[in-house]
């Protein structure tokens, strides 16, 4: 009897660096999905969150956003008001809604919050992402709140009782910071940062085709673990 031998599906391993204050975080991963998406049954993906700070000295209250990125990037009102549509846009297309907001917020909490659902399984890390990058940049809402986060954490499936339980202590404030000073000794200053399997890396919100190529590239490659 004749056999045909089945090669396993290869796997691939990314960290997706970033955050839920960070709008290319949320074109990026979008697009990062939907090129998974595109390799379903052609590559195995383990995706994991990892938490980086744009503003780690921020005030709890946060600042007006106009007034944060005319100082930190020297942005005056024309340049803020064409890069927001060119957003408003690739966010469009990818299915993903930018709406009004006028602060940025300190996201340590988010990131504490985010690491305890990682406890819970891939599935409810991802559901609250995608629950605070919309809270943030569809709904305008303030991701520095314990009551708001603890309220997204409600909405995205996941017991708010416990999220507040989290939130009110100190708890996974270490592996938070643990894992922001491990990216950031490996050279990793801006986000989003996509590292496929420890070793290939790629910055930006990318379009869903560049994300595919390089997957099935690496994958097709073995993994190109080191």
């Amino acid at each position: 009897m004749n056999s045909t031998a089945v090669s396993p599906t290869p796997k691939v391993k990314i960290d997706f660096v970033s955050d839920v204050v960070c709008p290319w975080c949320a074109v990026g991963l979008n697009s990062l999905e939907q090129a998974i998406a595109r390799l379903d049954g052609e590559v195995e993906v383990e995706l994991h969150f990892q938490p980086f700070e744009l503003n780690p000295q921020m005030a709890p209250e946060g600042e007006n956003i106009d007034e944060h990125l005319a100082h930190k990037y020297g942005l005056g009102a024309e340049q803020l008001a064409s890069n927001r549509e060119a957003l408003r846009q690739r966010g469009a297309a990818l299915g993903f809604a930018f709406g009004e907001r006028d602060r940025i917020y300190n996201t340590f909490d988010a990131h504490r919050l985010l690491h305890w659902a990682g406890t819970q399984g891939a599935d409810a890390e991802r559901a609250l992402k995608h629950a605070l990058l919309k809270a943030y940049f569809t709904d305008g809402r303030d991701v520095s709140s314990r009551e708001v986060l603890a309220a997204v954490a409600d909405e995205s499936g996941l017991d708010a009782q416990r999220a507040r339980a989290v939130l009110d202590s100190d708890e996974y404030a270490q592996d938070v910071r643990q894992q922001e000073r491990f990216y950031q000794e490996a050279g990793i200053s801006a986000v989003p940062s996509v590292i496929i399997n420890d070793r290939h890396l790629i910055q930006g919100g990318q379009p869903v085709e560049q994300f595919e190529a390089a997957l099935r590239q690496i994958a097709a490659q073995g993994g190109g673990r080191g």
